[in-house]
């Protein structure tokens, strides 16, 4: 029998480091047409990222320039640039 798992694998890159990974039940984005939020196996998407927040299991707040977006087989990569407020959310998510 296959267990159903309710989260998905996240990654959020920038071109200077990893600035999250982990296993997410939620996230909450702000695209480039409208705010979404994908949940565990979601429809392959690949979408442009605006500059803001990316909430993650409406617990957690990441700041990032703008980006791309690319969810498939249950795994979300995000690449984005980073703002000044990026690397203080990278070090809380680090030290959870």
């Amino acid at each position: 029998m296959v267990k159903f798992r309710n989260s998905f694998r996240c990654v959020i890159l920038s071109p200077k480091n990893v600035i999250f990974e982990s296993s997410v039940n939620s996230l909450y984005i702000n695209g480039d047409r409208a705010e979404y939020e994908l949940l565990a196996y979601h429809y392959p998407l690949i979408g442009l990222v605006q500059r803001g927040d990316i909430i993650i299991d409406w617990k957690r707040r990441i700041p990032v320039g703008s980006g791309i977006l690319r969810f498939f087989a249950n795994e979300c990569t995000i690449l984005v640039e980073e703002t000044d407020k990026t690397f203080t959310a990278a070090q809380r998510t680090n030290n959870l």
